[in-house]
């Protein structure tokens, strides 16, 4: 069963969605491919579930410059090549990008590069999986499902001393 939360942050609201086995989601407001409010479950605070209430505490620490990793149970839905996908984006560093063909790399096939591309655009743990540390090959701001503002605002959380094309160098 799942339910949700919705809880400030300094990107805007976002909505944590857990089900029986983790966390499911965590979308921001105007996030690209966001199902409907239904398929959230019942909205509770946060403290009645252990695995919302980590959630907005380790992304609160995140936001506070405190925390660089996450240590919450995830069960997000998709295949498994998504899944695949998702856990590489989880294996890039704090405060480093890696492109699409990178990406791909880590999968062990570099031709995989679009196919990363559409995996990490259905990212549904927005943050925790960082797919927002993912750019174009040019080390460009590319295809972020919370719009670019806010992808630029996470990378720069992270390493206020980056520009878009040093990162990759």
């Amino acid at each position: 069963m799942n339910t949700h939360t919705v809880f400030d942050s300094p990107i805007g609201p976002l909505t944590a969605v857990a089900n029986d086995a983790g966390l499911g989601a965590v979308y921001m407001a105007e996030h690209l491919r966001r199902p409907g409010w239904k398929t959230f479950g019942e909205r509770v605070p946060a403290s009645d579930s252990p695995i919302l209430a980590a959630a907005v505490e380790q992304l609160g620490e995140y936001f506070a410059g405190v925390r660089t990793e996450f240590a919450v149970p995830l069960a997000p839905a998709g295949n498994p090549f998504q899944h695949r996908v998702w856990d590489a984006l989880r294996r890039i560093p704090y405060g480093e990008v890696r492109t699409y063909g990178d990406v791909a790399a880590m999968l062990d096939d570099r031709s995989l590069a679009q196919a990363v591309g559409s995996a990490n655009g259905r990212n549904p743990i927005s943050i925790i999986v960082p797919c927002h540390r993912v750019v174009g090959a040019d080390g460009s701001l590319v295809g972020y499902a919370g719009g670019l503002e806010r992808k630029q605002f996470l990378l720069e959380l992270e390493n206020p001393a980056r520009t878009h094309t040093e990162a990759l160098f």
